[in-house]
């Protein structure tokens, strides 16, 4: 298995949409706004913040964006990770967490935050195993208005 993590660029914008939907499907509630994914809030991210794309084999399969906190620019915000169904269970997203972290320690970035939804409570021992903790006094940025707020999970990163 040849595995590449490469850093995304605007023309990947199509891309990451592409692949947030169908990794998306069947796999988070109906109702979540990554079901409906453009490239053009794709773009946004990658403008203002940043994107990896998974590769395997040469074919991309997942991908992961974050966004600085427009009041906190030194913390971002992990946004739209998500792994093609037909390669779960292997363990690949978490290449794409430890990516972001490692750009984020290279950034001079305080913190890391991301949402998790309350019907996917299972991912909240991933991201406890690398560091992120509950954070119940903060609101995720970039929550769908539309659903239940998100549970959010922070990573201190010393700086």
């Amino acid at each position: 298995m040849d595995i590449v993590i490469r850093e995304a660029v605007t023309d990947d914008a199509q891309l990451i949409a592409d692949l947030t939907r169908a990794a998306w499907a069947e796999k988070v509630a109906p109702t979540s706004s990554g079901h409906h994914e453009s490239a053009e809030r794709t773009l946004h991210d990658l403008q203002h913040g940043g994107g990896f794309v998974l590769m395997l084999n040469d074919k991309p399969i997942g991908s992961v964006r974050w966004i600085p906190v427009e009041t906190a620019p030194h913390v971002w915000e992990i946004m739209r990770m998500g792994v093609l169904p037909a390669y779960r269970g292997e363990r690949l997203s978490q290449h794409l967490l430890e990516a972001v972290i490692h750009r984020a320690q290279a950034a001079d970035i305080n913190e890391l935050r991301l949402g998790v939804r309350a019907d996917q409570t299972r991912l909240l021992d991933l991201y406890a195993a690398y560091g992120f903790e509950l954070a119940p006094e903060l609101e995720y940025t970039h929550a769908n208005p539309a659903e239940p707020a998100p549970m959010v999970m922070r990573r201190m990163l010393g700086y």
